[in-house]
């Protein structure tokens, strides 16, 4: 593939603190793709909010900001270097939930940065619960029943006809963080009230519970060329 020579400078947006659902595989990889856009000659700006990484090293990027992964300092970044594309999707959930932010609030567009990798489009219909269902449903892909919450009276609502135990499964979170199984309806209130007010939408999927099924997961890479290769797969 052509290197876009509209291109000369891109913000790579990193993972921050290394917690559990977002560990130090993002630091690598964030690292590379660094490394990498500099061998094509690219300008490099790294914005980061965890000092002790590999990606944080000065001769990583051509500038660091180490500086809380928030929209109001990311658009101070965007003011100051006035990157030509923003780099989201190596920053696990939290770069895809800033980039996300960034887009939708008009930043990106403000300042005329391209969002590369992953389009928001595509991001959101993998991160908003609703959306994700949906496209699931339209591809003939069979899904658990479910209800999409957005307030505590919708919450309440579902507490009263849910099959016990269900699954509350907030969107935009890291890890699941928010989510869990709830055996009855007190339980699913307590539970619900924390992923509304941890999801970044105030959105959670309550879903009927799939335990005791078996799991397979394979992890997956596609480019758009449609050229696909198993990285792994688990049971």
């Amino acid at each position: 593939m052509p290197i876009d020579t509209s291109l000369r400078k891109v913000l790579v947006i990193g993972s921050g603190p290394i917690v559990i659902g977002q560990a130090a595989e993002f630091d690598y990889s964030g690292s590379q793709a660094c490394r990498s856009l500099r061998e094509e000659g690219l300008e490099v700006v790294l914005i980061n909010s965890n000092p002790a990484t590999i990606m944080t090293d000065p001769e990583t990027a051509d500038r660091v900001y180490i500086e809380p992964l928030t929209v109001e300092f990311a658009e101070r970044v965007i003011a100051q270097e006035r990157p030509d594309g923003l780099l989201p999707t190596l920053g696990g959930q939290t770069g895809l939930n800033l980039a996300t932010e960034l887009a939708v609030r008009g930043i990106l567009d403000k300042y005329g940065v391209r969002l590369l990798g992953t389009p928001l489009t595509a991001i959101q219909a993998a991160e908003d619960r609703e959306k994700f269902r949906d496209l699931m449903r339209q591809i003939g892909e069979p899904v658990p029943e479910s209800w999409i919450v957005e307030s505590m009276g919708e919450l309440r609502r579902v507490a009263e006809i849910a099959p016990y135990p269900c699954i509350v499964r907030p969107a935009y979170t890291l890890g699941g963080t928010g989510g869990g199984i709830a055996r009855n309806p007190d339980e699913l209130l307590e539970i619900g009230a924390r992923g509304l007010d941890l999801s970044m939408r105030h959105q959670i999927m309550v879903e009927r519970s799939l335990l005791g099924w078996k799991e397979i997961e394979y992890e997956v890479m596609r480019d758009g060329a449609d050229n696909a290769i198993v990285v792994c797969n688990m049971e």
